[in-house]
């Protein structure tokens, strides 16, 4: 699919705002409400947006440590089974893949150093991780959404 300026500046205003109306954000692209809203469903429908969410800040719901864990893994492990397996602990807030020594980085969030270290221990005794090293997070220096780059 192929985005133009407009479809850059529609997503910007999203990734800004979700919440902003059709009519707010065709007077922000100069487009009608009706011309953004087709906009927007065609994004939607080609996979470009892939949805809408609320962002909660963390240390309002009581999760106020965070730490990155490497992983390191059995030589078959699969991207698919590092999925399914940290799916399913609820502190987990991503995992990647990654290049170098480990097989995966997780970030985790907690309420506190003891909830995160009952949430290390689960995630260490999934059967196909062999170590870990974990980060804990002292402090948050740049926290943003995805940016999409306004056109110049």
């Amino acid at each position: 699919m192929q985005i133009d300026e407009v479809d850059q500046r529609i997503i910007a205003s999203l990734v800004a705002d979700a919440r902003s109306s059709y009519a707010e954000i065709g007077s922000r692209v100069s487009l009608s409400a009706p011309a953004v809203k087709r906009r927007v469903d065609r994004l939607r429908a080609a996979g470009v947006i892939r949805g809408f969410t609320t962002v909660i800040d963390p240390a309002a719901v009581g999760w106020n440590t965070e730490a990155f864990v490497e992983l390191f893994c059995t030589g078959r492990t699969t991207p698919t089974q590092i999925t399914v397996a940290t799916r399913r602990h609820p502190e987990v807030v991503a995992a990647y893949t990654v290049s170098g020594e480990a097989d995966a980085l997780v970030h985790l969030r907690a309420a506190d150093i003891a909830h995160l270290e009952q949430a290390l221990e689960r995630l260490r005794a999934e059967p196909f991780v062999t170590s870990s090293r974990s980060m804990i997070v002292l402090s948050r220096l740049v926290d943003s959404p995805t940016v999409v780059p306004a056109p110049s």
